[in-house]
């Protein structure tokens, strides 16, 4: 998944706007066209966009879904808006803009 995610990001030059994360913790943004990520041209399909959403949990969320000794989530357990966003900044070493951006 983060190969993809990289591949993804690649393409949008690895900028983000800060409206691309929500207050939970994830994050979702799209591409024009499908032949930018690599993948061949086909005519009888066309170009197509796509949408990518990422969902950010830290490592025991999973107490919240589980069949069994079910219970809530702390808040302190959550992933933040800030989390998110810092999260991205160092992993990908991406830029998160404050305003949306023409091209």
């Amino acid at each position: 998944a983060l190969d993809i995610l990289e591949r993804v990001l690649k393409v949008k030059e690895y900028e983000l706007l800060r409206k691309n994360f929500s207050d939970s913790g994830n994050f979702g943004f799209g591409i024009n066209e499908h032949i930018d990520l690599g993948i061949k041209y086909d005519p009888s399909t066309g170009i197509y966009g796509m949408d990518f959403y990422v969902n950010l949990e830290r490592p025991g969320y999973r107490v919240r879904t589980r069949r069994s000794r079910k219970t809530r989530v702390g808040v302190q357990h959550k992933v933040t808006k800030e989390d998110a966003i810092k999260w991205f900044q160092t992993k990908f070493e991406g830029v998160v803009l404050n305003k949306a951006v023409a091209y």
